[in-house]
């Protein structure tokens, strides 16, 4: 039934798209036989600017076609090195994201969250729940750069901070990424910051390690320790699922025989609010100078300029590379 509903708002755009047209091009027919055709001109052209708009939208949706894109998404974040300065800029990205499923209708869950030693996070993990959260919010993995007059640097100087974003989709129990017990680690410790007394007294927080792949993950912030075991075996899952598609993708290059220019320990994104205001995409050109929009939330442009890039002659993921994760430190 999921399936069915899914395919259900993938086809029905269509079908408003059209009906609108029609609709449209009906009032022109109508406007013609009256006496007075110009009076109709200004509900048209509205009309024929909305239905653009919506087309534009459609043309989005068409290019969700990983294997994934529809599922909902589990987002990390993590400050580089850079101590404070990082924590806050990881804090800061955390902010955007949560505005950003906001004003897009999807529900956000932070299920994971370490504060920084002074301010700021030191690592977060939230659940962005919803139809194509997992494709949309693909642009967004990497490492993310900031530039600005540094709050904490009492000679104001300029700072430059970096934080990696890594995204992976929720993955279904019933797919075919089953976890296999022999081959996880599982730890149990208490948790620390907020949380009430039983929180803090009980050791209900779990770190898995997947032996094979060495991937870790960890959560806390659940009422009880199975709680956060099956939350940080569905990120696991994640984890596996989009491996198991980036060297897929990496593999089809290599018997392409492609040459690709793949620079390593290269941000993705560069937001600069000093000594000018510009947030610019390095892989795609996408740019604006309006910096505060952008943390408010406002990544649409960047996100179907990925979309577009990657339809077309965009760099390959495959394997990792191009990512930037490898400038994190």
């Amino acid at each position: 039934m999921k399936a069915v509903a899914r395919a259900r708002d993938d086809v029905q755009p269509y079908h408003d798209l059209v009906r609108r047209f029609d609709d449209n091009e009906t009032l022109v027919t109508l406007a013609l036989d009256e006496d007075d055709p110009d009076s109709y001109e200004a509900e048209v052209s509205a009309e024929l600017a909305a239905i653009r708009e919506a087309l534009d939208a459609l043309e989005v949706r068409t290019l969700l076609s990983g294997p994934y894109d529809g599922a909902s998404a589990f987002l990390e974040l993590k400050p580089g090195a850079g101590g404070t300065e990082a924590c806050d800029w990881a804090a800061m990205l955390l902010r955007m994201y949560l505005r950003w499923a906001d004003e897009n209708g999807f529900k956000a869950e932070i299920k994971d969250e370490q504060p920084g030693e002074v301010a700021g996070i030191s690592s977060a993990t939230v659940f962005i729940e919803g139809h194509n959260a997992y494709g949309m919010l693909r642009s967004e993995h990497g490492v993310h750069r900031l530039v600005r007059i540094s709050p904490f640097n009492a000679n104001d100087k300029r700072q430059t901070s970096f934080a990696a974003v890594e995204v992976v989709p929720e993955i279904d129990e019933d797919n075919t990424i089953v976890l296999n017990d022999d081959e996880l680690r599982i730890d149990t410790y208490r948790s620390s910051g907020a949380g009430g007394q039983h929180v803090n007294k009980t050791s209900s927080a779990i770190r898995i390690t997947h032996l094979p792949t060495g991937i870790v993950v960890t959560c806390q912030d659940q009422r009880s320790q199975l709680q956060n075991k099956e939350v940080a075996k569905a990120v696991l899952r994640g984890k596996l699922a989009e491996l198991a598609e980036r060297e897929a993708e990496a593999k089809m290059a290599r018997m392409r025989g492609e040459q690709r220019s793949i620079e390593w320990g290269s941000q993705i994104r560069s937001y600069v609010f000093q000594p000018y205001t510009l947030v610019k995409d390095v892989r795609t050109g996408v740019e604006t100078g309006d910096v505060q929009r952008v943390m408010n939330g406002y990544l649409d442009p960047f996100m179907t300029g990925y979309l577009k890039w990657r339809a077309g002659d965009g760099k390959n993921e495959g394997g990792g590379d191009g990512d930037g994760l490898g400038d994190l430190d």
